[in-house]
């Protein structure tokens, strides 16, 4: 992924915090981005000229045993594969410790330039701190990063990489062995022989052929997961408002709404990430739209299913039987009553634990270590690149402006099409040539694609993840008069050819539009369609349409006040007296069901959504 040229010129190193603060590092001057592409694997490194990154001036209390001066120490914290060992100690001295206590590793990690864990090691701040510095990359072997304080990381400098590609097959192939397993009940029927009974009729099956299997996160696995699930004859629906409709037909695959997945499926398969909107995703509301009889198969993670809704659900024979390769906690308890359940099948996190994936993942988070303690930046990086201090400064509040309007625009796209075109307009007085876009270009596309996904995106990888999922960003400038010193005025994020579930939201031109800009260093929503506001994007929102009367803002106030949810700031834009209007107001915390629902059923609101921002 190349970048366009740019002239070089030395600045100090910063990282890209978060969205919701921004911490500058000093540290010895780099060259300035861009990057250009580095010709394997889709790495990028420094622009021509610069130098690797210098060794840490953290002095270590001893060297390591058996270490070559001037070489870097890799601290591997978990097991391994051999042949990714092999590639690290090519380069580094690598420190093999497995097991360590927390003490144990805050004592090491001073003295080591990278650490690699798999999902059992916690990275958290106090890691990060016992470094004083010296840590340059954490590598996680797999896929998620939930163990590793992403945001101690970026503060710290210390750049994150994870091997998201060479365990895909792998969780695939075991989805598919848990749904046949649990289709003819092999794991229950083998423990009953193995007691020494012989109970042919308790143990009948159900055919796979002609079943209808909705896939729940139609990414990596979930197409793979598919591709096997079309071989054994089943019908096979998705739902991900990201999926390609062209790869998906390309396999088979018809796109679905949730609400069709949900109502139709006989099996339910899921492969998406654990984030804040996929949190318990499967609870008792989702289990009552489901097929009676349906059987649930889980190789993703833990946190998406409401743990104690599914006992409840097996109970009541809404779900007919569910297979689990990974918990909420893990592992779980003993007495675990979903785990201990008969018509539950159970595995411990064996998604990726084949020969070959260990040596893959192995190869894969050595080879993105190796670049980055060479100064690279891995196009698998999940935090964020170098950005020159002088850019980041001025734009900070606008990086905060664009993820938000991002995340907020896409919250209000409704069905299961998924989005295909987005286009960004940004309004200065610069000339094209002096306002340079692409980082927030970035965090429009983080904001859209990181709330629903597993990718982590930054600078390196945006315009990729965005391709990779289908979508075609394009941006446009509007010139304005005046002073050039202000470098954006607003911004607009129009998303084309969707369905929207707040329609006020759908402007003349057919698209859901949002406009924002910064004010007093504030993020602030401008814009909904075609309605005026002015709202600071902070907490959460809630957009109402209704009818321009007196007594709404105190309707609403009211709902929320005896619901003990705190109203910050309320915006009412209207395009003529009495008639429609557009109410938005932030709150500090999420409302209830009940709570959203009551503000529904006041008469002269026409409809209404609630925004986590």
């Amino acid at each position: 992924m190349a970048a366009p040229s740019h002239t070089t010129t030395t600045h100090h190193r910063i990282l890209l915090p978060g969205a919701h603060h921004h911490r500058a590092l000093a540290a010895p001057s780099v060259l300035r981005l861009p990057l250009r592409a580095h010709g394997r694997r889709g790495r990028l490194a420094v622009s021509a000229g610069a130098a690797a990154p210098a060794a840490s001036t953290a002095a270590p209390s001893e060297p390591a045993t058996g270490a070559v001066a001037g070489k870097p120490t890799v601290l591997v914290a978990e097991k391994l594969g051999a042949a990714g060992l092999e590639l690290l100690r090519e380069f580094a001295n690598v420190d093999c410790s497995y097991g360590l206590s927390p003490e144990e590793l805050r004592a090491k990690i001073p003295l080591c330039d990278a650490l690699i864990v798999r999902s059992g090691t916690k990275v958290g701040r106090d890691v990060f701190e016992a470094s004083a510095g010296r840590l340059r990359v954490v590598g996680r072997a797999g896929v998620g990063i939930d163990n590793v304080d992403l945001a101690a990381a970026t503060e710290h400098g210390c750049l994150v990489v994870n091997a998201p590609t060479a365990n895909t097959v792998a969780a695939a192939e075991h989805g598919i062995a848990l749904l046949t397993a649990m289709a003819r009940n092999i794991a229950q029927a083998d423990a009953s022989l193995k007691a020494g009974k012989w109970q042919r009729n308790k143990y009948v099956g159900v055919s796979l052929v002609g079943k209808t299997l909705a896939i729940l996160g139609f990414g990596k696995v979930g197409s793979e997961v598919a591709r096997r699930a079309k071989g054994l004859g089943m019908h096979v629906i998705a739902h991900d408002p990201y999926a390609s409709a062209d790869r998906a037909h390309a396999i088979g695959v018809e796109l679905v709404s949730m609400e069709e997945a949900l109502t139709t499926a006989d099996f339910i398969s899921l492969h998406m990430p654990l984030t804040p909107a996929t949190n318990k995703m499967l609870n008792d509301e989702t289990f009552a739209k489901m097929k009676k009889g349906v059987r649930i198969i889980n190789v993703a993670r833990g946190g998406v299913i409401d743990e104690d809704a599914l006992v409840r659900a097996l109970d009541s024979g809404i779900v007919a039987q569910a297979a689990l390769d990974v918990f909420t906690k893990e592992p779980p308890a003993p007495d675990s009553k979903l785990v201990l359940h008969e018509n539950v099948t159970v595995t411990p996190h064996l998604g990726a634990s084949t020969v070959e994936a260990q040596e893959g993942v192995a190869i894969e988070i050595a080879e993105a270590v190796i670049g980055a303690l060479k100064g690279e930046l891995a196009a698998s990086a999940v935090n964020a690149p170098m950005v020159p201090a002088e850019v980041l400064s001025e734009l900070a509040p606008y990086v905060v402006l664009a993820e938000k309007l991002g995340r907020l625009a896409v919250q209000l796209v409704a069905g299961g099409g998924g989005i295909k075109a987005v286009k960004v307009t940004y309004a200065s007085a610069r000339a094209p040539d002096d306002l340079d876009t692409r980082l927030l270009r970035a965090m429009i596309t983080k904001g859209l694609i990181e709330p629903i996904s597993s990718v982590f995106v930054n600078l390196v990888n945006a315009d990729f993840t965005a391709k990779q999922r289908g979508v075609r960003i394009t941006e446009e400038r509007i010139l304005l008069d005046g002073s050039p010193e202000t470098p954006i005025d607003y911004i607009q994020v129009h998303i084309a050819h969707v369905d929207s579930k707040f329609p006020s939201a759908i402007s003349e031109s057919g698209e859901i539009t949002v406009e924002g800009k910064v004010k007093d260093g504030i993020p602030h929503l401008t814009k909904v369609g075609a309605f005026q506001v002015d709202v600071s994007l902070e907490g959460s929102l809630i957009l109402c349409r209704q009818v321009d009367q007196p007594g709404m803002i105190g309707s609403v106030g009211s709902v929320l006040g005896e619901e003990n949810v705190n109203v910050s700031f309320m915006s009412v834009g209207r395009i003529a007296p009495r008639k429609h209007a557009v109410m938005a107001i932030g709150v500090d915390e999420e409302p209830s069901k009940s709570t959203l629902t009551r503000i529904g059923e006041i008469p002269a609101i026409e409809e209404f959504v609630f925004l986590k921002l």
